[in-house]
């Protein structure tokens, strides 16, 4: 009841006050008058009142600036029917509905930003995308156009859709995600449940978002936290900030319980995924070829007092190998399952994100110093990170 409390009183009060400073009093004293002191009212003329120099709400003006480039995306696939099991199939129904074997054509939506309006570059989500037969993109002024997936990342989850590019198109200003703050303005934009032109408010809720953390563990990225409602539809869109910049792509909601959390891919890991996927080309991600936990020092304390422990823990932070896949660059360098990564490259490994986070932006084939330990003992071995398999 408070919250709206606060709104009824600011509408009935700004009149009031406007009333009540719209004429001022001064009180003038004359000796002439009536021999002595008599007093004169004399109305003092009002100052202009300073307005707004728009009715709009900058939210407003955010989303007119980017609206423009914001498309829906609709799309078809060819998927098998699930049949029936013909031990549970009623022969009546089945000469009623006939055949369930066979195909079927399923449909999709979701929405994109426009990037590049002269090539006709639309960026979105791989999952929006994925195996897709078709695809039409419905412009921000009601056109229907064919697109066609030039290149899609499933490791970011990043596609870049190409429609005829004409002097009408608009491009969305790409801002910089880095410079963001929690507590910053989010706009999300996109057709959410298919009802385009849709704009929502929130925050920034957190940053380096994980989304391992999420659930998704052949995923590399670090998201954008917002409470701005993002829904099925939305995957795809724009995030933008208050001054009508695109810092991210939407991509996730938590539905059920705690849901309001948003999560997008930031707008400067996909300005690089783009311009890679732009030329037809595959993103090439580096790895090792290790499977991590992370290890505490208190969680590793506990498992090394309990005496049944099959193996005893370095009581430090960093990130635990689990396994060492075969024939990869963690076995060329002679990582072993137990092994605790504690440092690359000279800065610390508090966790498996942090290591991936620096695998990420280095280089396929060139050496990558690890600290790992080893029981007792401090060992530094060097990794040559290879491509990732079956990225794209």
């Amino acid at each position: 009841m408070k919250r709206v409390w606060v709104r009824v009183c600011s509408v009935l009060l700004v009149p009031l006050l406007w009333l009540g400073s719209a004429v001022g009093l001064v009180v003038a004293w004359d000796a002439s008058w009536g021999g002595g002191q008599s007093a004169a009212l004399a109305l003092e003329t009002p100052a202009a009142p300073v307005l707004p120099t728009s009715p709009h709400s900058f939210v407003a003006d955010a989303a007119r600036a980017v609206a423009p480039a914001v498309v829906r995306i609709d799309t078809e696939r060819e998927v098998a029917r699930q049949p029936f099991d013909p031990a549970l199939l009623d022969p009546l129904l089945r000469d009623l509905f006939g055949d369930p074997s066979g195909s079927m054509r399923e449909r999709g939506q979701g929405s994109g930003v426009v990037i590049d309006a002269g090539k006709g570059l639309v960026l979105t989500n791989a999952h929006v995308v994925d195996q897709v037969d078709s695809v039409e993109v419905t412009l921000a002024d009601g056109r229907h156009v064919d697109g066609a997936v030039v290149g899609a990342d499933s490791v970011t989850d990043l596609a870049v859709v190409k429609i005829p590019g004409s002097r009408e198109l608009r491009a969305a200003p790409l801002g910089d995600s880095e410079a963001l703050e929690v507590g910053d303005w989010a706009i999300a934009m996109g057709s959410p449940y298919g009802l385009e032109r849709t704009v929502t408010l929130g925050i920034v809720s957190s940053l380096h978002r994980n989304i391992n953390s999420l659930g998704f563990a052949d995923k590399r990225l670090d998201l954008i936290q917002t409470d701005a409602a993002i829904n099925p539809g939305n995957s795809g869109g724009p995030l933008i900030n208050a001054t009508g910049e695109v810092i991210g792509i939407n991509t996730l909601v938590r539905s059920g319980p705690g849901a309001g959390l948003g999560f997008a891919i930031p707008i400067n890991l996909a300005r690089g995924v783009a311009t890679q996927l732009s030329t037809g080309g595959q993103v090439v991600h580096p790895y090792l070829g290790l499977q991590l936990v992370p290890l505490t020092a208190r969680r590793a304390r506990d498992n090394n007092r309990d005496p049944d422990a099959l193996l005893q823990l370095p009581e430090r932070d960093g990130a635990l190998v689990q396994r060492v896949l075969p024939s990869s660059p963690a076995e060329t360098a002679g990582l072993r399952r137990g092994d605790l990564v504690v440092g690359v490259a000279d800065q610390p490994v508090p966790d498996p994100a942090s290591l991936l986070e620096r695998v990420e932006r280095s280089s396929v084939g060139e050496p990558l110093p690890l600290t790992v330990v080893r029981g007792q003992r401090e060992l530094s071995l060097t990794i040559k990170p290879a491509a990732l398999p079956h990225a794209g």
